[in-house]
């Protein structure tokens, strides 16, 4: 039995099922791990983090320009603080770069001094403007014309990816149990238990939580509630090889707008640059496609803001959907009747919200009635290590006592990004283990560099397939 699971509790019947197994599921699985409860993290696909946590723009946000008063404001900011610890703690790679709105008009450079005031008001109060001279000391690849800028020295980089991952390794070796592949179609309320049906058979539950992301709402239908609905947001973006990252030394930022940050120049914490995302309402929930009309609008930004980055080499092209809804906060609420929490609408700050939100449901979810007894920390296995993927660290490659202890770590099958046959062996015998090429990228950066795959393809399919590499 693991230390988690209530030993009266019914065999086929788990405390709460967390249904969405990105950044939030996965937070708030790990989160409830730590109680005396049985656990199910369910989700559509055969990978956690596979949606829209997998394209995030991966900034650790500080803040700073949330709404002042809303719950998204209180848990990003509550969030920043525990997710930089917890990713010091577990190897998440993270580098606090800083960040620079700049203002490229009047209009945006009046603006700044509210936004100074609105970092303020969130309880971040390291925020400072600058001239225009300041700016061009800071950046001096900029394109011209702008006129001044805030700074925000607390804004970080974050790697996405270890992230869920390092979340859903831990709540799995706590007890939870994974339940992937599994597509929630419908859900039956019962007086002792909710019936989940999936298209891979039941999961009953005394307790749900909605964390499904993108599909949140017609979950949210399910249990009767018609209060949100997701209007998909995709996001383009640009990824530039790694020679062009000493271009800019902090992320850029434009000036806020209803539709959100705007178009960014950020360095990512892999090496490269990115630009974008872009911000277009969709009815497809599944349509991650790039656009001809989405690389202008990107490029038209990016030559304002770092025109030499247009002249540079593009590595990869991607998109990723974020969960707007019509609200402008978080829809988090607690059905205590229905044993149902859900949380909606959580947009790209839901990286940074992560740990602050699975606090505020277990909370919320002790408050409605579900019993929660804290398993103590002497049973609770160590945190895991998760395997380093950033580029400021010394990875296997670069390490001579640990090619020593083990040559497969001196290795090299994707020679873009330096990835070892030793790295995508553990990645392979890991908890939870990629089922594809995709998840083994986001899992050590094999095949991400600038060749796509095509030099080491065949070399790591085989080793997913279960050969020995040597195609």
């Amino acid at each position: 039995m693991s230390p988690n699971q209530p030993a009266a509790a019914p065999a086929d019947v788990f405390d709460v099922a967390v249904v969405g197994a990105g950044v939030v599921g996965s937070a708030v699985a790990r989160e409830l791990s730590g109680y005396r409860l049985r656990v199910a993290l369910v989700d559509a696909r055969h990978d956690v983090g596979d949606v829209t946590s997998k394209a995030n723009t991966a900034i650790l946000h500080t803040g700073f320009d949330a709404k002042p008063g809303s719950l998204e404001a209180r848990l990003v900011h509550d969030g920043y603080l525990l997710l930089t610890d917890y990713a010091e703690s577990v190897g998440i790679p993270v580098e606090r770069t800083g960040a620079l709105l700049v203002a490229w008009n009047a209009e945006q450079h009046e603006s700044l001094p509210g936004l100074r005031d609105k970092a303020e008001a969130n309880g971040y109060h390291e925020t400072f403007l600058i001239d225009a001279d300041a700016v061009y000391e800071r950046e001096p690849h900029l394109g011209p014309g702008a006129l001044g800028g805030l700074v925000v020295p607390g804004e970080s980089i974050i790697c996405p990816w270890t992230t869920t991952l390092a979340y859903a390794t831990e709540a799995k070796a706590r007890g939870v149990e994974l339940l992937l592949g599994r597509t929630v179609t419908g859900a039956d309320v019962g007086a002792d238990a909710t019936t989940l049906q999936t298209s891979a058979g039941p999961i009953r539950a005394r307790w749900v939580v909605n964390a499904a992301g993108l599909g949140s709402d017609h979950l949210d239908r399910a249990f009767g509630h018609d209060r949100f609905t997701i209007t998909p947001r995709r996001g383009e973006l640009f990824v530039f090889d790694k020679l062009t990252r000493p271009l800019v030394s902090e992320v850029l930022l434009p000036v806020p707008s209803a539709k959100g940050k705007g178009v960014l120049i950020s360095p990512t914490i892999y090496g490269n640059v990115m630009l974008g995302p872009t911000a277009e309402d969709l009815t497809d929930r599944t349509d991650t496609s790039t656009s001809a009309e989405g690389f202008a609008q990107l490029l038209d930004k990016g030559r304002t803001i770092l025109p030499e980055l247009l002249a540079q080499e593009v590595t990869a092209t991607y998109a990723g959907l974020r969960a707007a809804t019509e609200h402008s906060d978080y829809v988090v609420d607690v059905d205590p009747a229905q044993r149902y929490l859900c949380l909606g609408g959580i947009r790209s700050t839901g990286l940074t919200s992560s740990m602050a939100l699975a606090q505020h449901a277990a909370d919320l979810l002790g408050g409605a009635g579900l019993d929660l007894v804290p398993v103590p920390d002497a049973e609770l296995p160590e945190p895991p290590r998760m395997p380093y993927i950033g580029e400021s660290g010394v990875r296997p490659f670069a390490d001579p006592e640990r090619i020593a202890s083990d040559p497969a770590y001196g290795e090299i099958v994707c020679f873009c990004e330096r990835v070892t046959r030793g790295e995508i062996r553990d990645a392979l015998a890991s908890a939870i283990p990629p089922t594809d090429r995709g998840g083994l990228a986001r899992r050590t950066r094999a095949t991400n560099g600038r060749c796509q795959g095509f030099y080491c393809g065949a070399h790591v399919d085989d080793l997913l397939n279960g050969g020995k590499g040597h195609a």
